[in-house]
């Protein structure tokens, strides 16, 4: 059954990824190169790269060397808690500013909504009751922390904010450093919350 799960969660990640990858090239407004970085500079699909790499080392069992990040056991925990924010995000900031169709409205679903319940009931059905040591899995808050002074610094040279409430241009930079300290509080909090539930389905000794 797990590995049904994970064979599951390959296919629908690359599916969803590569088909946004897709599509974003298929409606760029800037040049090809410029556009992959715009594809990167997402939130969401570095996330869901990160869960699609996750369960292909799963299926196909992938060199514990040079992919330990996705052997410890911390990483389920870490990256169910990085995918509930992007569906908690988009939920409540992102879904009604546009109105998606066809196809890009299935990979905005499987992207922001069905993965990461997906990957929640994954990590709640086989890896949860595993001990995981806090201090590993705090050091992916680092992830975010990366991704937000990126997406910052190059914003401000690029103008391009892949999210509206990170729009420096717009919105000026203390209201969005306001937000991306709201976003991290919100990561750490729901990190902090499975944290505790993981603890407390562990058989006692």
């Amino acid at each position: 059954m797990r590995r049904n799960f994970e064979i599951l969660g390959l296919c629908m990640g690359w599916f969803a990824v590569l088909a946004q990858l897709y599509l974003l090239l298929q409606n760029r407004q800037a040049g090809v190169l410029e556009s992959l970085v715009r594809f990167v500079s997402y939130f969401t699909i570095l996330t869901n790269t990160l869960v699609a790499l996750f369960f292909t080392t799963k299926v196909f069992g992938a060199d514990q060397k040079r992919l330990a990040l996705f052997h410890k056991r911390a990483t389920p925990l870490a990256l169910t808690s990085l995918i509930a924010v992007v569906g908690l995000v988009y939920q409540l900031v992102l879904r009604n500013i546009w109105n998606p169709t066809g196809l890009q409205m299935v990979v905005d679903e499987l992207l922001h909504t069905i993965i990461p319940v997906f990957m929640y009931v994954y990590w709640l059905m086989f890896s949860a009751k595993a001990a995981v040591h806090w201090k590993s899995l705090a050091k992916w808050m680092l992830f975010p922390l990366g991704y937000s002074v990126f997406v910052l610094v190059r914003g401000h040279f690029s103008g391009f904010y892949p999210y509206p409430f990170l729009n420096v241009a717009e919105l000026g930079i203390g209201p969005v450093l306001l937000n991306v300290i709201l976003v991290l509080v919100l990561m750490l909090l729901i990190m902090s919350a499975l944290y505790f539930l993981g603890r407390l389905l562990q058989p006692r000794q």
